[in-house]
């Protein structure tokens, strides 16, 4: 039986806010800024995408790049 306490909890959120902060900033640097509305689309995501995106933006050169990868991401197509 695994035990996780509030703290645990809290770090394991921290590690994904801190991740999902990195993958938007590495997005800014790859395209040069990320218009709001993609921003909104981008930050629900799950971790799972959000690691997905990250390994996917390495090959993204422009925002149309991004819009693509975000048409396939089921997550993103449920808002």
């Amino acid at each position: 039986m695994e035990i996780v306490t509030s703290w645990m909890e809290r770090g394991i959120e921290q590690g994904r806010d801190r991740e999902k902060a990195l993958v938007l900033h590495l997005l800014d640097r790859r395209l040069g800024g990320v218009e709001d509305r993609l921003l909104d689309r981008i930050r629900p995501l799950p971790i799972d995408d959000i690691e997905a995106l990250r390994e996917a933006l390495l090959d993204f050169e422009t925002e149309a790049d991004l819009l693509t990868w975000l048409s396939q991401c089921p997550a993103s197509l449920a808002e």
